[in-house]
């Protein structure tokens, strides 16, 4: 048997090894580890919803939801979640003892999860989950604002998602909108 024969047959048995197991990759799909030791989702989580309670300005006691789904096929579950002010004229300031977090949707509040560490860096607030979030949920963040902005326009928000891991690779979800009004009063 020539080397290119030897090849082709190896190359042939790699793909059928593939199709063979193909039916259960969703269900037993490994984390991405690099060999620095990085953590990546086999499959990225999906940012799915972003509203709030009350969206003119000036109000208190507003609620900013952020609902993150993550997928079976995930490799490994949810640790953190950093949620990064990206745009808006003020810089909206977070009460964040009372931030907290759930299995569902806000129409679908199932399971209160543990949070262990909420913080803030500047415009960017980490939220810590534990246990870690098992891949296949869908869970919401709610938000406290001290009250919403003073100025009016959209406020972006970028959502990025952490597997667990001394060195994990955080997985940029997108942005989540809010736009908040100016009340107007008619005469």
């Amino acid at each position: 048997m020539n080397k290119a024969t030897h090849i082709v047959i190896l190359f042939s048995s790699a793909i059928a090894c593939t199709i063979g197991i193909g039916g259960y990759g969703d269900r037993y799909t490994q984390a991405i580890q690099l060999q620095d030791g990085t953590v990546y989702f086999a499959q990225p989580p999906r940012l799915t919803y972003t509203a709030t309670t009350y969206n003119d300005i000036y109000v208190s006691g507003a609620t900013y939801y952020f609902t993150v789904s993550l997928p079976d096929n995930a490799g490994e579950p949810l640790e953190k979640i950093t949620i990064n002010q990206h745009e808006g004229v003020d810089d909206i300031k977070f009460e964040l003892k009372k931030s907290y977090a759930f299995e569902g949707t806000r129409s679908n509040e199932k399971q209160k999860l543990q949070l262990t560490d909420v913080t803030r860096d500047q415009k960017t607030i980490s939220i810590t989950f534990n246990p870690p979030v098992s891949p296949g949920k869908t869970i919401t963040i709610g938000l406290k604002p001290v009250q919403n902005p003073t100025v009016t326009g959209v406020y972006l928000f970028g959502v990025t998602a952490f597997p667990p891991g001394e060195k994990s690779h955080g997985q940029f979800l997108g942005y989540g909108r809010l736009q908040f009004y100016s009340q107007t009063s008619e005469s």
